[in-house]
């Protein structure tokens, strides 16, 4: 696996992993993934025990259809191992982003992390 230019922050919160992309990730196009981003985060989502993860984008102004891409292979990852994926802090272009290519119906988007880590830690594996 390649090793992005600034890894993402992973931390847990209880039973929740969580992966904090940092001011490095203000902008996600190809550069970014080709760098190691998109691989490193569904290493992170095949390791996590339980499979419970949170991708927090509050530092995130702009993504494109190639990180929506990488988000759908991480929650099928989670998927495949009845785990659960939420994204918390996102801008309104990247809310609108994912709410008009209807993402929002498979992933709860929340506003802060602390509502996305209990969102899916409820009635969890």
């Amino acid at each position: 696996m390649s090793v992005p230019a600034a890894a993402p922050e992973v931390v847990v919160d209880g039973r929740v992993t969580v992966i904090a992309l940092g001011p490095k990730y203000k902008i996600i196009d190809e550069h970014a993934l080709d760098g190691g981003l998109g691989e490193s985060l569904i290493e992170i989502a095949v390791e996590a025990e339980p499979p419970l993860v949170v991708l927090d984008l509050s530092q995130t102004q702009f993504f494109g259809s190639s990180f929506i891409e990488v988000l759908f292979r991480v929650w099928n990852r989670l998927q495949g191992r009845s785990g659960r994926f939420a994204i918390c802090g996102l801008t309104p272009h990247c809310y609108d982003v994912l709410k008009i290519t209807h993402l929002d119906t498979l992933w709860p988007l929340m506003p802060t992390r602390h509502e996305a880590v209990a969102a899916i830690s409820k009635d969890g594996p």
